[in-house]
């Protein structure tokens, strides 16, 4: 199992989950202690339930509650957390068309970590919550070559299944190699093929880039210039298709090692994985950093915001 979110065998029922949280905003102070023992130990069809239990006995949207009663990173990351998948991606998206920092990244991460039918989920989400698509804001947001592999990106529809045609991926590796070796990594078979091939069959090619021409994919591409970012985007994208836990484990690093710590990084990755993969990710982060990511976190970070994050990794007692 890859996940690292805990939940208990017994859950009570979603009506009296809602009552537990009503009573954790009532009284003197919010009792944060009790959202998190709640919250950070259901699935994500619990917490849906959860959520509709609670409009329904308070006539309220739990999700407006919390906004008002909580603040911070803390807030942040159970916002974050008690949205459906789906919602979650959609608003991690659309923030990021409306920021300049860091925020390709994030739309491609979205759109290259998720499987075929969490990115639709996505995308329908962005339909019913900012009334217009995913793609449109995209392309709205990005030019030039962003443009042309983030929209085709964001629009895929992979094969989700392992069967792979070695033909193919041989072929496809020449191609790409051509491609690099002419530094045109922009070229539109470059970007067809990472956004139409399954992720098995983009393993395949790229095993056989590195059987056929003695390199990485990757370190084939470091060789260009440094200030290149739709390279190192390029870069990234072709490790969230291939080995998505090496680019989770980068992107916390940054986060947790840089000066201040870049808590939107680090509560995107915990509140997205928690359900998927963060146990991989965490093992793979301690064999590439000698420190367990719960001991690089807790260094890092204080209070009811360093609970949610320990909980959700599967560290606190509950």
């Amino acid at each position: 199992k890859m996940a690292t979110l805990k939940v208990s065998d017994s859950v009570p029922a979603p009506s009296d989950d809602a009552e537990q949280l009503r009573t954790a905003f009532e009284g003197w102070g919010t009792n944060e202690d009790l959202i998190i023992s709640i919250l950070a130990h259901r699935s994500a069809e619990q917490r849906k339930v959860i959520r509709q239990a609670y409009h329904e006995t308070y006539g309220e949207d739990l999700l407006k509650t919390l906004d008002k009663e909580l603040s911070n990173d803390f807030e942040r990351a159970i916002l974050l957390w008690t949205l459906e998948p789906g919602e979650r991606d959609a608003l991690l998206a659309n923030e990021a068309t409306k920021r300049w920092t860091s925020s390709n990244q994030v739309l491609m991460e979205v759109a290259c970590t998720r499987t075929s039918t969490q990115l639709l989920h996505a995308r329908q989400a962005y339909h019913a919550r900012y009334k217009k698509s995913l793609e449109e804001d995209v392309a709205h947001h990005t030019t030039g070559d962003f443009r042309k592999l983030l929209v085709s990106l964001v629009t895929s529809y992979r094969y989700e299944g392992d069967e792979v045609n070695m033909t193919l991926a041989k072929q496809e590796a020449k191609l790409v190699h051509e491609k690099i070796k002419d530094k045109h990594y922009n070229d539109e078979d470059v970007i067809r093929i990472l956004s139409t091939r399954s992720k098995a069959q983009i393993n395949a090619t790229f095993n056989r880039y590195q059987d056929d021409h003695g390199e990485e994919i990757l370190k084939s591409l470091e060789e260009g210039d440094d200030d290149d970012k739709f390279l190192a985007l390029l870069r990234s994208t072709i490790q969230c298709l291939t080995r998505p836990e090496l680019y989770f484990v980068d992107v916390l690093r940054s986060a947790i090692n840089k000066t201040g710590t870049d808590e939107g990084a680090l509560t995107r990755i915990v509140t997205t994985r928690a359900e998927i993969d963060l146990k991989v990710i965490g093992e793979e982060y301690q064999r590439r950093n000698s420190i367990p990511l719960e001991k690089a976190i807790t260094k890092d970070t204080r209070g009811d915001y360093e609970k949610m994050l320990v909980a959700l990794l599967g560290e606190d007692d509950a």
